[in-house]
């Protein structure tokens, strides 16, 4: 995949297709997601998930609203108004992720949500993926969690979690990989519109 056909198939301008081409090209390689759907599926979710390829961390600005709209087992009316973002007050995004993810996923001390909050193109989430990653890439995602924020390991790491979750099985089923990634399906109209867009310039 050229630049080219990476703008055709993301929708992004020419800098951003400079910037991730490469770096996705080596991540679909080593984790042989080699068949174009399954790269056209890979592209939709990453590009859902970064918001276009421009966001490499978890972002909890949340009004309150939303906060309970994303989070609502997990957080309180009265913790959503108090931590969510209002005309009195900014969001107090640390605490929103040491709440809502306290106690899953691994993480284990008070400070584990923050600093293992979402990061990289899909969004690693937790101390347990964070050290099932870390071994797969063979760095230590753990001690030095921000290295995926940078631009290989953001796309390293979302290789093999679109693999290591089985999602290579499903190329062509956007809700069912979706699901895999997001049991929510939070976006899947999105993922799907990208799918469509990626498959039209890849297969």
């Amino acid at each position: 995949m050229n630049p080219t056909q990476f703008q055709q198939a993301t929708g992004t301008g020419a800098e951003l297709a400079a910037r991730w081409c490469p770096s996705i090209n080596v991540a679909m390689t080593f984790f042989n997601i080699s068949h174009p759907l399954q790269q056209a599926q890979f592209i939709a979710q990453i590009g859902h998930e970064s918001a276009g390829f421009t966001q490499l961390s978890e972002n909890f600005n949340y009004t309150p609203t939303a906060l309970m709209s994303t989070f609502g087992k997990r957080i309180s009316d009265y913790q959503a108004q108090m931590l969510g973002r209002t005309s009195e007050h900014p969001a107090r995004q640390v605490a929103i992720a040491n709440l809502v993810y306290a106690g899953r996923m691994g993480n284990k001390s008070s400070n584990d949500g923050w600093k293992y909050r979402g990061r990289g193109l899909i969004q690693i989430t937790g101390l347990n993926n964070y050290l099932a990653c870390g071994e797969a890439l063979h760095i230590d995602l753990v001690a030095e969690p921000e290295k995926l924020e940078c631009d290989n390991y953001a796309a390293l790491s979302a290789a093999w979690f679109f693999t290591h979750n089985g999602c290579l099985a499903y190329a062509e089923n956007t809700k069912r990989v979706t699901r895999l990634i997001n049991p929510a399906l939070q976006g899947l109209a999105d993922r799907l519109q990208r799918f469509n867009q990626a498959k039209a310039a890849l297969a």
